[in-house]
């Protein structure tokens, strides 16, 4: 036992910037722990469930009204997070801005308990700016890696957030189970116990936030860049990696395609086993936390091969992975298959969104970390507005075929593995080196 401890901490600090301590990377991971409860039960269980039956009241626009409120959130950060990601570098106040989104989604998620039966337009506009002030948290949290791990293991120490995020979800998830089955036993209807979930959801939120505002280190250094309008940052931004950073420019194109698919995974799985395998709800939320421990063990486990193999490569094996998913639960008629499916789509979420967020953080340089990442956070909202809306339009026009539209929405995965063949990970970073000398 007494050897253990100094290996485990050698461990550690050989995966850790110079200056950074356990705590802080502690405290990074924690947000997010943090941030998981949100979209385990607001968007993908309790709240989106809750929404179409109670507060739309059943209504057969009331599934249309929900994602539309989100692609709205989704269509909004494409077009501000650019602008915010510069200003936060610029101004070296990423700390102050992550403060503020998670503000933001704690207080929108809690505004979440106002709505009940019919309250609509309570619902959609807290539904809104939750998920907006999510999304623009995730980004600015992401932003934190480069300057938490080295180079050589931004993957093992992003896996190590996601699958502690993971966890978080369950926690938020199961308290959520507990408090509806009791309630359901009293015989009480979901509008008794539902804004209880969300204010609990918030207040997990709020609390496991804190430590990354009492212990992550704001280390860049403000500039004097001038701020451009938000429409010609984004132009400027992307014509950047064009002219200078053609393989990041590349990994946005594919995480767009790969993350199109994921986003209907995430969204519509419990659809899918409802509709298509005949599911009860208690079997969909043991299939959410089938995926949740799969994609926690994939984040831990595959971060360190990762940083073996390389990020391409691991990234590559993921997204083949994410195929074989999407032919197995197609051709799954028996329960025990789609389980198969659910387990094999929970390891390739975990590995493929830690793979990702590691890879950029190896193209980004230093003085613009919040702006790389606030395009990736642009390009993954793009695929949340693409990917679950390919899957409605097929769904639509097939007459409700969700084996067809699962299917079809396995090319997402096709075409990301076949732009990640084109992204030259050596030269990228050898971009990246290049910005970082220019700089200094």
């Amino acid at each position: 036992m007494s050897a253990a401890g100094p290996q485990t901490t050698s461990r550690l600090g050989s995966a850790l910037n110079p200056g950074v301590g356990k705590r802080e990377l502690w405290a990074w991971a924690m947000y997010d722990f943090a941030n998981s409860g949100y979209t385990t039960v607001v968007l993908t269980t309790v709240f989106s469930a809750y929404f179409v039956g109670v507060v739309a009241a059943g209504r057969d626009w009331g599934t249309l009204a929900f994602t539309s409120a989100l692609s709205l959130s989704y269509l909004v950060v494409m077009l501000t997070m650019p602008t915010l990601g510069a200003r936060a570098d610029a101004q070296a106040r990423r700390r102050r801005f992550l403060f503020i989104s998670t503000a933001g989604c704690v207080a929108g998620t809690a505004m979440l308990a106002l709505a009940w039966h019919n309250d609509i337009a309570i619902g959609l506009l807290a539904l809104a700016i939750s998920n907006y002030c999510y999304c623009v948290g995730e980004s600015l949290i992401a932003a934190f890696l480069p300057e938490i791990a080295r180079p050589e293991a931004l993957g093992r120490v992003s896996g190590w957030g996601w699958s502690l995020g993971y966890f978080g979800g369950m926690l938020a998830l199961g308290l959520a189970l507990v408090i509806a089955g009791r309630a359901e036993a009293a015989g009480l209807p979901a509008e008794s116990y539902v804004p209880w979930v969300m204010l609990l959801t918030a207040l997990i939120f709020a609390v496991a936030a804190l430590p990354a505002f009492l212990f992550l280190r704001e280390r860049g250094q403000a500039t004097q860049r001038v701020q451009e309008g938000l429409w010609r940052r984004l132009g400027n931004a992307w014509r950047d990696t064009h002219a200078h950073f053609p393989d990041f420019r590349r990994l946005l194109i594919c995480g767009a395609c790969y993350q199109a698919g994921i986003a209907v995974v995430v969204t519509l799985a419990a659809v899918y086993a409802s509709e298509a395998m005949g599911f009860t709800m208690a079997q969909t939320m043991m299939l959410v936390f089938t995926v949740n421990i799969a994609a926690a063990v994939g984040a831990f486990s595959f971060g360190h091969f990762q940083d073996r193999i390389g990020h391409k490569p691991a990234l590559a094996i993921t997204l083949a992975g994410w195929i074989l998913m999407v032919l197995v639960a197609c051709v799954a008629v028996q329960p025990w298959v789609f389980w198969l499916a659910a387990t094999l789509a929970g390891l390739c979420m975990g590995t493929s969104q830690s793979a990702g967020r590691a890879m950029v953080g190896a193209f980004a340089p230093p003085r613009r970390l919040a702006e790389f990442f606030s395009l990736w956070t642009f390009a993954i909202q793009l695929a949340a507005v693409v990917g679950p809306l390919f899957y409605g339009v097929v769904t639509w026009v097939s007459g409700g075929n969700h084996r067809l539209a699962l299917l079809l929405t396995g090319s997402f995965f096709v075409l990301g593995l076949m732009v990640l063949a084109r992204v030259d990970f050596d030269r990228g970073m050898r971009a990246r080196q290049d910005a970082a000398g220019a700089i200094s």
